[in-house]
């Protein structure tokens, strides 16, 4: 038995996937758990949590990523970014992983993906692991009981770790896939347990689906003041810039952590979950993070624990830096029932800036907010990764390159449409270094950036006084209650005040390098802010 249709409206066989082993439709948590130790997927961890690893992929695998070639989409996607794969390979691993699945046993979970009803996408999640099934519970929205009965898919990812394809035969990369039809509205993974597929896959539906409907889709997370939806922030940011930790303010209702749109309605969540970063999780700084990991059914993912009491090491990133715990949306007690807001006052861009060059706050115009938006600059630290011994800048355009199907000025264009019309104001925000570059500087304090974003949000510090910046030309407070004015002025926090003034020329070249790629495709007015 289980709870949910064991035989939907629409079934899998009405797919035309047909052969298959046991087929269990929307499990619950429950079951998936009692699921997943049974078939040996993971351990129970302390407070019923789900121990998994994913073997030797601990992270995403964008190389192996393709779209299907089609005439619908062929002047619509951005191509450079997402590389092609032609319709009869798609069609030659479709029938190769039907054939693979065979008499395997797959759980189905129908999901959807969008919190605002008018703009939902319904999604058919096929998995071969329960613990995939439990995972996506988590991270999409789940419907209530009685719409799964008449439940139809818009699109069905399946998902086969156990399926290796073949790059000759199916226009790949390598034994591991992950292929998108849009006109097939099909999402096939192979090769692969990383569990985030998923979940960015749903994401890059809607990153292709929602601009045509005037929706700007966002790799952001957003909140909202205590009993004022209207008062809605979002805050962009790649992985390890904070995103999750400055969002998930207890004085501020949690809209989401990761995905959202901006409609014509307002800023709602994609997701039904959250997919927190576990490495150096610290319980005092981010209490309500830290306290998922002793929940019932929170997936942890790749971390590393003691076998005896199954306590999890925060700081052993020996499987990945990556470690991460997956969880749903209504775990964190401010969390948001609608994961709905209004259109947003203050849209934050954080950067974790290795380089020790950009100051704690700024505040953007809106061509500004474009560039910055484009570039999605962040950097990476010596030892990250091997043969990386210095700082080296990140730019991911949209903050989420990976997962953006259109142009990226597309996505530059909604942005900056909607700060024209509803007036949001944009901070660029480092949580990365002063005082010098990694390693001989110091990590921004984090009480100095909390205070700073509270003045933001709260709008007090509009009313600061500002200095212009003489390397990116924006607007920087020059006194801010609660925070050192010393900290406000980059250069001062130097000891060494012309070794600050050549490391901002490396950066500011950098960026313009990299922003040259718009050149042919952005206004004159950001066009002004990339040539300084």
């Amino acid at each position: 038995m289980t709870d949910g249709p064991c035989n939907p409206a629409h079934t899998l066989e009405d797919q035309g996937i047909t052969g298959l082993g046991s087929v269990r439709y929307n499990l619950t948590e429950p079951q998936l758990m009692e699921a997943a130790l049974a078939r040996g997927e993971g351990r129970m961890g302390q407070g019923g949590t789900l121990l998994v690893s994913t073997g030797k992929h601990t992270g995403r695998s964008p190389k192996d990523k393709f779209v299907v070639r089609t005439p619908s989409v062929e002047d619509t996607i951005w191509w450079e970014n997402n590389p092609p794969m032609d319709p009869a390979k798609f069609d030659a691993l479709h029938a190769a992983m039907l054939e693979h699945m065979k008499g395997r046993d797959y759980f189905v979970q129908d999901l959807f993906g969008g919190a605002d009803p008018a703009h939902r996408l319904d999604v058919r999640v096929v998995t071969e692991l329960a613990w995939h099934g439990l995972f996506i519970r988590h991270l999409l929205r789940r419907p209530e009981r009685d719409a799964l009965d008449e439940f139809v898919p818009d699109f069905t990812i399946i998902n086969c770790p156990s399926f290796s394809a073949d790059p000759e035969a199916h226009g790949c990369r390598s034994e591991t896939v992950i292929a998108i039809n849009m006109d097939a509205k099909l999402i096939l993974i192979g090769g692969t347990e990383y569990a985030g597929e998923n979940k960015k896959s749903v994401f890059t539906l809607l990153n292709y689906l929602l601009p045509e409907k005037g929706i700007m889709p966002m790799h952001c997370s957003a909140n909202h003041a205590p009993g004022n939806p209207v008062d809605a922030a979002v805050f962009f940011g790649l992985s390890g810039t904070g995103k999750t930790t400055l969002s998930a303010d207890p004085a501020r209702v949690l809209i989401g952590d990761d995905e959202h749109g901006w409609s014509e309605r307002g800023t709602f969540n994609f997701e039904g979950g959250c997919y927190a970063k576990t490495i150096g999780l610290d319980p005092e700084a981010e209490p309500e993070i830290y306290a998922t990991t002793r929940r019932f059914a929170t997936v942890i993912e790749n971390m590393v624990y003691d076998e005896r009491t199954r306590a999890l090491d925060f700081a052993d990133d020996s499987l990945t830096a990556n470690m991460r715990c997956a969880y749903p949306l209504d775990y964190i007690s401010n969390a948001s029932e609608s994961a709905m807001g209004g259109h947003p006052k203050n849209i934050i861009m954080l950067t974790c800036d290795a380089f020790g060059v950009l100051p704690p706050i700024a505040r953007l115009t809106p061509a500004q907010a474009m560039y910055h938006f484009l570039s999605g600059f962040t950097a990476k630290v010596a030892g990250t990764e091997r043969g990386v011994t210095e700082p080296q800048p990140t730019f991911s355009t949209c903050f989420g390159a990976p997962f953006m199907p259109r142009r990226p000025e597309v996505y530059g264009e909604l942005l900056k449409s909607k700060i024209a019309k509803h007036g949001a104001t944009c901070w660029l925000v480092n949580t990365g270094w002063t005082g010098g570059a990694y390693g001989e500087g110091q990590r921004m304090p984090i009480k100095a950036t909390r205070a700073l974003l509270s003045a933001a949000l709260d709008g007090s510090l509009q009313k600061a006084q500002f200095r212009k910046d003489p390397n990116f030309g924006f607007d920087v407070p020059t006194s801010v209650r609660g925070v050192a004015d010393v900290l406000l002025n980059p250069r001062r926090t130097w000891d060494d005040g012309a070794a600050y003034d050549a490391q901002a020329a490396k950066l500011v070249s950098m960026f313009s390098e990299n922003f040259a790629q718009y050149d042919e495709h952005i206004d004159d007015d950001v066009r002004a802010i990339a040539l300084g």
